[in-house]
């Protein structure tokens, strides 16, 4: 069994004490979406510090002052002396994998990254900052950098990882990839991360896991909450991580998000939300899918028993009724 951990939207919300979080996880790999912030290259630097084995794709913010005109006309800093773009590349180096693929041998496992910075949708966006960057010039090529990323694949099981989700997982605002702003509706997904996935899928490239955020959990105005995981008829599951915000602040204490997968020889086994205390460890835990199998493994239960277990917090993750006295 292989165990991951999924960062999903970070939007400035990445603190020391997510790396404690995450050692209460005991987690084989860290992935993440993306959009740690507007540039912020800060939190790029710590997540690249961090010691566990990890992939990272940027997101739409990761460019927010690079890859458009009006993002580069409210830029804080000087295009010519400084790109922080750039910067984040270069902290990540190779866990970076967008547009490309990054081999987890001891665990018999790919990770391939989708189109950086993807804002999503059907229309091609950004053609300068893609051709600087990457190298692309619209769709077609953006699908064969992905496909091509796929089929170099050393291992029998590849993950895709990606900042949005693919087109096809439906229509509605409440979809994995729906369109949830004006006009409401509308299948927001990359085409060209569902083609490069449905080819490598014909071609019998194995693909269980297929991980993104971009779209947020909460929808906008009252349309409520999105579904945000899918599971296909071949087998794939399609996991959106994107809760924002993703730490909670309980008292004095904080609370961090983190997405977690099981995934076996066979395929996705499990697929959870927690909320992690980052001295008490899981303290909220909610199944998104679960195989049935009797193989399937039980998460770890909240480690109440912890010496630093926080009095004020009950196992859900709430404040203790007395709180509420």
């Amino acid at each position: 069994m292989v165990r991951l951990a999924v960062v999903g939207d970070v939007h400035q919300q990445w603190q020391a004490a997510d790396a404690l979080a995450l050692r209460h996880l005991q987690v084989d790999l860290v992935l993440f979406v993306g959009d740690f912030g507007n540039e912020a290259v800060e939190v790029v630097q710590q997540v690249a510090a961090l010691p566990w084995p990890k992939a990272v794709v940027l997101g739409n913010h990761d460019a927010w002052y690079t890859a458009t005109d009006w993002g580069r006309r409210k830029c804080p800093y000087d295009h010519s002396r400084e790109d922080w773009f750039q910067q984040q590349l270069d902290l990540l180096g190779d866990c970076h994998v967008g547009y490309r693929r990054q081999e987890f041998p001891a665990l018999d496992l790919t990770v391939v990254g989708g189109r950086p910075c993807s804002w999503g949708g059907s229309e091609w966006q950004w053609g300068p900052f893609y051709q600087q960057y990457f190298g692309v010039d619209g769709w077609e090529s953006s699908q064969a950098r992905i496909l091509q990323a796929i089929r170099q694949a050393a291992s029998s099981r590849v993950i895709l990882l990606n900042h949005n989700g693919p087109a096809g997982l439906g229509g509605q605002p409440c979809d994995p990839c729906g369109r949830d702003w004006a006009p409401v509706g509308g299948d927001f997904g990359d085409p060209d991360l569902a083609a490069a996935l449905q080819i490598a899928r014909d071609e019998g490239i194995p693909i269980p896991l297929v991980v993104f955020g971009h779209m947020h959990q909460q929808l906008r105005g009252n349309l409520g909450q999105r579904r945000m995981w899918h599971r296909d008829k071949q087998g794939t599951v399609y996991f959106n991580a994107a809760v924002v915000p993703r730490i909670r602040l309980v008292g004095t204490d904080t609370l961090h998000h983190f997405g977690l997968v099981t995934l076996s020889a066979t395929g996705v086994q499990r697929v959870s939300y927690v909320w992690v205390h980052p001295q008490a460890g899981v303290v909220e835990t909610e199944e998104l899918w679960v195989n049935d199998s009797p193989s399937s493994p039980a998460l770890r239960p909240p480690l109440r028993d912890s010496p630093h277990w926080p009095a004020h917090i009950t196992s859900s993750g709430h404040p203790a009724a007395a709180q509420h006295l």
